[in-house]
């Protein structure tokens, strides 16, 4: 690392500066008033610092992030910006491959598999086959002499303000440290306080992230005598350059005492407050242009944000964040073991019933995913916006076969829709280097986005044939594109929204073949992701692309999962277009295909089949849940309209037993609460909620980090699919109705919910007892017709407290008609179900 001190003013030189030294107001009153019964039910909080990166508590708004550790003497705050990626633009697609893919379809439909994955190895990947890597940025590191031996200590993270606070004593004198990421001013905010006057006394410095370790470049100066500066450009990588400029800067405003540039930090002493700003930015334009300038954006931060005081900084912050968070309210019932701190919860979880710190990690998922997903900026990767190595797990993509999609899938249930908005402008901008693997690779109309992206929105295959032939993402992708409208209902969003599923759409239009044994339309060459079938007459070979030796391969054609996606997605496309009233022969066409292809189909160990030929395994614990896709997130196999696929997907589960990655069994709380199985969801939910204290990498089973934090390694969407697996478990709707305590168990016997939000335009609140629902709310969007499901026999509807008509379809169901804008108050007959 290069470092260079440009020394503007004398040493010693003092900065006293006019900055507000009032604390913000207290918000514990306000989040009562805002139906937070118990404000410090949405608190995580410890009695010692972090030791590991997976202890520290996370801070983000959308676009900065920071996790910070809680030292008392050497404090590190690491620090992320989302658009820090190794390499820069380039092109993956591979001419090759639209001439080779006659044969590779060849070979796989004959049966050829082994033959089919080495010629595509050979012609259809281009540059860079692993892709780019997301980076850390730097670390923000304070020094506080004399405070290794401290009382009193306490570390938060108060999920309804979106604060991390320190508070310890030395001696006499208490201290206090606030970090938050603005997301109204664009920086991040540290307020250093003590009780005492003039007790603050520390330096501050500002290392890069660890670019030093490959050939990325960096430096860091100090800049007059309040301010540090690290500026650089990122590492290269898989022979692609390394163009990325990036600029961090840390202002130091000190009320009283004196702040002095030293060699490589500044110090600050007898100060009474401090406060801190972080700002930071990329030469970023857009997936082939880095032409920005980070400095001038750097500089247009401070000036919106350095003459604010703490306190509107604050206000700002708080206002901006609690306008999100505070839609959706959970309270799942206490216990003795919510006075513990949050590590000690979580590692007595599976000996106590405790249902608060479900509702904590519930509120901590909704917290990781509007902290990490914003409008204007990019959607979740990998670890959200949070990582501190530039060899990240997965290189800390957007892996587009399970991960970036789960990371979405509470945003709208859980009412965060205005953070899908990154996932929306990323479907959108990925449609121009799609179009053009799409056609250099498959000679295809539309486009096509395969297992992995990165900030270059590379399309093409990547890894290696046994990953790379995952060709539906993009198709997935779109799915939350009509998931969306079923729950807004906005036909502005339609309209932008029907180009990118009718591009989609086409590609596959273009590439389906008929199967030469089945006569099914199938996508080939395919995979179920990363996973390799047990088939007849496989063998263990060197893959010389990735140059691993391989227990087989995983092409194949017409994989469950890609035949469900794809049904869901024409379907999704043919109602759109017809909402539109446009390409009415693009969707005869659509119409006419959907019928061929291949059907699921139940194999002979009464399973969900993974492939077109019954090659499932029942001793196979794969982390993947792929053909099980159509129970969830999507919506072909449910109980009640497709009983015997819906036993068969249960069967499909047992096989894979109740472990797996974080993801894996967040997945799995998902598929039992949509199989109604509220108990095997909770015991799956207490699997996951296993204790984890160390950072490692492991494809066995994963857990949670003591910061709550899916494990092993950290990957956000174990968190966000949790999320959504509780709210599965409490409320499911499709258009047609609404389930309220679908999957509940009976460690939630008594409880509420509120501002969940459900297809068809509409918001529920929600009350239950004794394991039945005892009365609800339901605000109307869109004037639709309402039908609601439940256990409980309803009562009554009203509106305004006069009598609402209603019918009851079947016994447990009401359906009744809605105005758009009132909302309506349901009562039942209560009775205890749960022993």
């Amino acid at each position: 690392m290069k470092r260079r001190q440009f020394l503007q003013s004398a040493a010693g030189s003092a900065a006293v500066l006019g900055v507000s030294g009032k604390p913000p107001a207290n918000s514990r009153a306000a989040s009562a008033k805002a139906g937070f019964t118990d404000p410090f039910s949405l608190i995580l909080w410890y009695l010692r610092p972090a030791k590991q990166w997976v202890q520290a508590l996370p801070v983000g708004n959308g676009r900065l992030g920071a996790m910070v550790f809680g030292d008392t003497e050497k404090e590190r705050i690491q620090l992320n910006e989302e658009t820090v990626w190794s390499g820069g633009p380039y092109d993956p697609s591979n001419s090759k491959g639209f001439a080779a893919l006659p044969l590779i379809r060849q070979q796989v439909l004959e049966g050829e598999y082994l033959k089919a994955h080495q010629i595509f190895g050979r012609t259809m990947f281009g540059l860079a086959i692993p892709q780019m890597q997301y980076q850390p940025l730097g670390d923000l590191r304070l020094t506080f002499p004399g405070h290794s031996t401290v009382s009193e200590y306490h570390r938060q993270l108060d999920l309804d303000q979106g604060i991390v606070t320190v508070k310890y004593r030395v001696g006499k004198v208490a201290f206090m440290r606030e970090v938050f990421s603005s997301p109204v001013d664009q920086v991040i905010v540290i307020r250093l306080t003590a009780d005492q006057p003039r007790q603050l006394n520390f330096t501050a410095a500002l290392p890069s992230g660890n670019y030093e370790q490959r050939d990325g470049d960096a430096y860091y100066d100090v800049l007059g005598p309040n301010e540090l500066v690290t500026r650089g450009r990122v590492m290269s990588d898989q022979g692609i350059e390394g163009q990325l400029r990036f600029e961090v800067r840390a202002r130091v405003l000190a009320e009283s005492g004196v702040t002095a540039p030293m060699e490589e930090s500044l110090s600050v002493t007898g100060a009474n407050a401090v406060t801190i700003l972080i700002a930071a930015a990329t030469s970023f334009v857009n997936y082939h242009d880095t032409s920005g300038d980070p400095g001038e954006r750097v500089t247009q931060y401070f000036e919106r944000a350095g003459s604010k005081s703490y306190e509107d900084l604050c206000s700002r912050h708080l206002a901006e964040h609690q306008r999100l968070f505070r839609r959706v309210h959970l309270d799942l019932g206490s216990s003795e073991a919510a006075k513990l701190p949050t590590d000690e919860r979580l590692k007595g979880f599976k000996q106590t019933n405790d249902p608060g710190l479900v509702a904590l990690y519930f509120q901590f998922g909704r917290y990781l995913l509007l902290s990490s997903s914003r409008p204007g900026g990019k959607p979740a990767n990998l670890q959200g916006i949070w990582n501190d190595k530039t060899i990240p797990p997965w290189g800390s993509k957007w892996t587009t076969n399970i991960n970036l999609e789960m990371n979405y899938w509470p945003v709208e249930v859980t009412n965060l829709s205005e953070c899908a908005e990154p996932l929306f402008q990323f479907i959108s901008d990925l449609v121009e280097p799609g179009s053009h693997v799409a056609q250099v690779n498959y000679g295809a109309r539309g486009w096509v986005l395969h297992q992995n992206t990165d900030l270059w929105f590379a399309t093409a295959p990547m890894d290696g044939p046994t990953w790379g032939t995952y060709a539906t993402a993009g198709a997935w992708l779109c799915t939350h594109l009509w998931e969306h409208y079923l729950f807004q209902e906005d036909g502005g969003d339609l309209k932008r929204f029907y180009p990118l599923m009718k591009g989609a759409a086409q590609f596959f239009v273009d590439t389906l073949v008929e199967h030469p044994k089945f006569k099914w339309m199938v996508t080939c060459p395919s995979t179920s992701p990363e996973h390799t079938p047990k088939r007849p007459g496989q063998r263990p070979f060197w893959d010389e692309v990735t140059n691993l030796y391989l227990d087989g391969t995983t092409i194949c054609a017409g994989p469950t999962m890609d035949m469900e996606i794809l049904r869901s997605l024409f379907q999704a496309t043919i109602e759109a277009s017809e909402l539109l009233d446009v390409d009415a022969d693009f969707r005869d066409k659509l119409r006419n295909l959907a019928p061929r292809l291949a059907p699921l189909q139940i194999g002979k160990y009464g399973q969900l089949q993974e492939w077109l030929e019954d090659w499932d395994d029942p001793n196979d614990r794969h982390r993947h849940l792929s053909h099980l896709w159509g129970l969830y997130p999507g919506h072909e196999i449910t109980p009640r309209r497709t009983p015997k696929l819906a036993a068969a997907a249960a069967k499909s589960i047992e096989f894979r037993g109740t472990g797996g990655m974080g993801w894996t069994m967040a997945w799995k709380v998902c598929l039992w609460a949509r199989l109604l199985e509220g108990e095997r969801a909770y015991q799956q939910l207490k699997n996951l909620l296993t204790a984890e204290d160390e950072d490692r990498i492991s494809y066995k089973d994963g857990g949670t980090y003591l910061n709550l934090m899916n494990a092993l390694p950290f990957q956000i969407d174990g968190n966000m699919g949790a999320t959504a697996g509780i709210a599965e478990m409490l409320l499911q709707s499709d258009p047609d109705e609404i389930h309220l305590l679908p999957a509940l168990p009976k460690a939630w016997a008594n409880g509420s919910a509120k501002g969940f939000k459900a297809r068809g335009g509409f918001l529920l609140d929600l009350e239950w007892q004794g394991g039945r629902l005892r009365s609800a709310s339901v605000h109307s969007d869109r004037g639709k017709r309402c039908a609601i499901r439940t256990q409980a026999e309803i009562s009554s509807v009203s509106l305004a407290g006069r009598p609402v008509q209603f019918t009851r379809p079947e016994p447990n169901m009401i359906s009744f008609e809605t105005t758009a804008g009132e909302t309506y108050a349901i009562s039942t007959r209560t009775r205890s179900t749960l022993g």
